[in-house]
C-alpha cells in the first residue's frame, strides 16, 4: 500500500545500501503511513535490520532518498530527529546501576538535553509512560534485577516517555516466551491505536506479525518483494516467495487468526 505524500511519515525512493563492499539493500522504494504498525518480515539476511538501521538514520543509503515527513531525512537537525523518532535496537546498552525511573527518564533527554532541567512536564510523562507500559510498581528497582519480559516493558517506557512520533524496534521479541512477546506486542499496538504513533518492527515470527501490525513488508535477498496488509500476505504462495520453503495457512478455529506453517 503506498500512502500520498500528505499522510506518509516515511518515503524511500530507489534506496541502496553498502557496506564493507557489500550491497545489504537493493532499489527499496516504499511509503510507511501515520499510525500505522509496519512489521518488517524476511529470512536471515534479507535486510530487515539494515531497512531500520537506515530508518533511525544510524547508516546513510548508497543511493537514493530517504524523507521524514516531507523532509530529507539527512536535513533534519539531530535534536530534532531525536524528538521525533525513538529506537530500540535489538541488543539494548548495559544498564548498569540505573533504577526503573532512572531509565524511564532517559528518554527525556532529546527534549532538555544533558544540562536542561528536567521539569515537571517531563516527570509527568516518564510517570504516564510507566503506568502504560506497567512497570510503575518497580520503578525504585535497578533495571537488572528484572525479567526479561519485564525489561523489554521498561525499555519501551523509556520510548514512549520520549513521546515521538514514531519507534523502531528490531526484534524487540527474540529474548521473550510466547506470553511475554504478546504483551510486548499487544502493548506497540495499543500505543499506536489510541496515541496516533508509528512503529517499524522487525519480526522473524509472521504469526506475530500478522496479529498486531497493520502492515507488512517483506524482504528478501535485500530486495523489496511487496507492502501488503497482514491478510494479502497469509497465502501459502506469498509465504513461499518471502520464506523460500512450500507453507500452508490455517485459520485458528477459536481466535479466526491466519497462521502460517512450513509443509
Amino acid at each position: 500500500m503506498q500512502h500520498t505524500t500528505e499522510d506518509a511519515l516515511y518515503t524511500l525512493s530507489n534506496v541502496d545500501f553498502e557496506i564493507g563492499g557489500k550491497q545489504l539493500l537493493h532499489d527499496i522504494s516504499l511509503s510507511i503511513g501515520t499510525g500505522e504498525v509496519v512489521g518488517l518480515i524476511g529470512h536471515n539476511g534479507s535486510g530487515k535490520t539494515s531497512l531500520i538501521r537506515l530508518l533511525a538514520r544510524l547508516h546513510q543509503p548508497t543511493r537514493g532518498a530517504i524523507e521524514f515527513g516531507g523532509e530529507r531525512l539527512a536535513s533534519w537537525p539531530h535534536r530534532s530527529f531525536a524528538q521525533q523518532v525513538a529506537h530500540l535496537p535489538q541488543y539494548t546498552p548495559a544498564t548498569d546501576g540505573l533504577l526503573v525511573r532512572e531509565l524511564v527518564a532517559l528518554g527525556r533527554y532529546p527534549w532538555h538535553g544533558a544540562l536542561g532541567r528536567f521539569t515537571a512536564q517531563d516527570q509527568r510523562l516518564v510517570d504516564e509512560a510507566m503506568t502504560w507500559t506497567d512497570v510503575a510498581h518497580y520503578a525504585d528497582r535497578p533495571v537488572d534485577s528484572l525479567s526479561g519480559g519485564e525489561r523489554q516493558r521498561v525499555w519501551l517506557a523509556m520510548l514512549i516517555a520520549q513521546n515521538s512520533r514514531c519507534v523502531l524496534l528490531d526484534e524487540p521479541t527474540s529474548a521473550l516466551d510466547i506470553s511475554h512477546q504478546l504483551e510486548v506486542l499487544g502493548l506497540v499496538r495499543k500505543l499506536c491505536d489510541e496515541r496516533g504513533m508509528t512503529a517499524v518492527i522487525v519480526l522473524h515470527d509472521v504469526n506475530m506479525a500478522t496479529r498486531f501490525c497493520t502492515q507488512l513488508v517483506s524482504l528478501r535477498g535485500g530486495k523489496l518483494l511487496m507492502q501488503t496488509s497482514p491478510a494479502e500476505t497469509m497465502r501459502p504462495d506469498v509465504l513461499q516467495a518471502i520464506y523460500g520453503v512450500p507453507m500452508g495457512v490455517m485459520t485458528d478455529a477459536v481466535s479466526g487468526h491466519l497462521i502460517g506453517f512450513p509443509r
